[in-house]
């Protein structure tokens, strides 16, 4: 059974989202405890590299990504979520994201 959880900073950046992908991300946390990351659709993350990956959340407003990395205990750990602006992840947003994964264990 996979648990998911967030960073500090990225439960601050969750609760800035709006309602609706709040909503969403919800969803995708769920489907994941329930059926594990293999068996989520595969357009709801995409490989970022570095053991980083991002949930992609779609919403009335725009969109955004939720980056996570998987860590021991079968758990997901998002590191930092972000409304996206670009067509491509900016390299700040990663950079951010790496350096908070390295707090995960």
């Amino acid at each position: 059974m996979w648990s998911a959880e967030f960073l500090p900073a990225a439960a601050e950046e969750e609760a800035a989202l709006p309602v609706d992908m709040q909503a969403r991300l919800g969803r995708m946390i769920d489907v994941i405890g329930r059926h594990g990351l293999l068996n989520i659709p595969r357009d709801w993350v995409k490989s970022l590299g570095d053991k980083l990956w991002e949930l992609r959340l779609t919403g009335k407003d725009g969109i955004a990504r939720a980056i996570y990395v998987t860590a021991s205990g079968q758990r997901v750990v998002i590191v930092r979520i972000f409304v996206k602006k670009t067509q491509k992840t900016p390299p700040r947003e990663l950079e951010l994201a790496r350096q908070r994964a390295k707090e995960v264990s």
